[in-house]
């Protein structure tokens, strides 16, 4: 236990000093040309026509990185943020809530002390947007004109599409979800009460955000169930709509043997669709049949992973592909027919997973596509698809999956089985990831673990 203290502890200060090396040169430079500020800029006002060089649509975790590196580069008063929300949440959090091991208030911060002090923060949301006028419109009816636009909207929570989830979620105390701070309280909650019966955790159809999670609350719930001596009164149940356990082979396999190990019900193809928590029962859509099969579970804890999807503006936008995604270069990240927007984040047609760690990885390109782009010149491919989901797989215990677009592995440790569960990668996601979150990637100076990853490879990792 005292190697992995020390090992926690030198973590977390090797990355405070890298950031601290990262930020110096920037705050030495923007000190020189006066652009530091300590007043936070907001605009509240209705029908007003506003004008700046970066509008940045949400202030979501590639939002707030992508306002602090573009106010590094341009200085006060000319990156706008339109986002409604007072709080910014670290979501990844919530995991840790839901086990009982995080108080849910300790997952947030203001939105005004997450947001750089350089930029000005219009407190609304984007309704509309007209980029053949460089111009999106808010709930408020403001005009607001840019020369760059960064979309970064994340992903609209869906509970409303499953029949009967909504009213469940607010009246039985059996349903939960770690996806809404709203609700993510109930999880630990319904696995204290739980007596005996299905525990059901469910995976809805693609896309979602974080796709792992439902799988990390339900190794949570499996342990605590053997801990408090009631797993034997227990039917753990997995029910997704996906058709694997896990999209990466080296991952799967290992979960494979995870479930079967502590014997956990694995349902393929099997799409929730309706609640009915009179009967204390889920309904579910059995995917590939012709007939579209349903097939009811009773539950005695039911966690719901919601449907998703982008927010209506972008769906009904010509920024929009078809799947209703902002349709841009998976390399550069910016847009397919609008070369001065971009965007990063769940709401891009980037096909990796969905992960807080990929919009690291994307938020360096976007900075270096961005920066062509205002000097006449073409941005150059490099995100290669980097994603990772740490998959908590008990209390102490943690797979750390990392991957690119093909989902081949690319992994950052060369001396650790990644593929195999570890305490250090537990520790790792709960002690340095939080610090590495709020200190390097809201700030705009953590671009992901690439540069670590090829030290440690001695040159030999993408």
């Amino acid at each position: 236990m005292a190697h992995l203290r020390s090992m926690r502890i030198l973590a977390v200060s090797s990355f405070q000093e890298h950031m601290r090396e990262t930020a110096l040169p920037i705050c030495s430079a923007l000190s020189s040309s006066k652009v530091m500020g300590s007043k936070f800029s907001t605009s509240s006002s209705v029908n007003e026509k506003k004008s700046y060089k970066v509008v940045i649509a949400g202030a979501g975790t590639g939002g707030c990185a992508m306002a602090s590196k573009m106010c590094r580069k341009l200085g006060r008063g000319k990156v706008a943020v339109i986002e409604p929300h007072d709080m910014h949440y670290y979501q990844p959090y919530w995991t840790l809530v839901g086990g009982g091991l995080k108080k849910k208030e300790d997952s947030g911060k203001p939105t005004k002390e997450v947001l750089p002090s350089q930029c000005t923060w219009i407190k609304d949301h984007v309704t509309e947007f007209q980029p053949d006028n460089n111009t999106v419109i808010t709930a408020n009816g403001d005009e607001i004109s840019y020369e760059y636009l960064v979309v970064a909207m994340g992903f609209t929570l869906r509970f409303n599409k499953v029949a009967g989830l909504v009213e469940a979620l607010e009246n039985d105390p059996k349903v939960c979800s770690n996806y809404s701070y709203k609700y993510v309280g109930k999880t630990y909650k319904a696995m204290e009460r739980f007596e005996n019966g299905n525990a059901i955790f469910t995976f809805p159809t693609n896309p979602i955000k974080c796709a792992g999670a439902p799988q990390k609350i339900m190794y949570l719930t499996e342990e605590y169930f053997r801990k408090q001596g009631k797993r034997d009164k227990a039917n753990v149940m997995y029910n997704t709509a996906g058709g694997v356990i896990f999209a990466v082979k080296k991952y799967a396999e290992s979960l494979l043997k995870i479930v079967e190990d502590r014997n956990i019900n694995v349902n393929y193809l099997h799409n929730l669709v309706e609640v009915n928590a009179d009967k204390s029962e889920a309904v579910f859509e059995k995917l590939g049949t012709d007939d579209k099969e349903r097939v009811s579970f009773p539950y005695e804890m039911l966690h719901v992973c919601p449907p998703m999807e982008p927010p209506a503006a972008i769906q009904s936008s010509s920024l929009a592909d078809a799947a209703g995604f902002v349709d841009v270069v998976r390399e550069t990240c910016q847009h397919k027919t609008y070369p001065n927007v971009f965007g990063i984040g769940d709401c891009t047609s980037i096909p990796t997973s969905r992960t807080a760690a990929a919009v690291a990885g994307q938020c360096g390109v976007l900075e270096q596509s961005m920066l062509a782009v205002m000097k006449g010149q073409s941005p150059k491919p490099k995100y290669d698809g980097y994603t990772s989901c740490p998959l908590i797989t008990g209390y102490g215990k943690l797979i750390l999956a990392e991957f690119d677009f093909d989902g081949q592995p690319l992994e950052t440790f060369p001396l650790i089985d990644q593929g195999k569960e570890s305490r250090l990668m537990y520790h790792l996601k709960q002690d340095v990831m939080p610090v590495m979150y709020w200190q390097g990637l809201v700030k705009g100076l953590w671009n992901g673990p690439g540069m670590w990853r090829k030290a440690m490879h001695l040159g030999m990792s993408k």
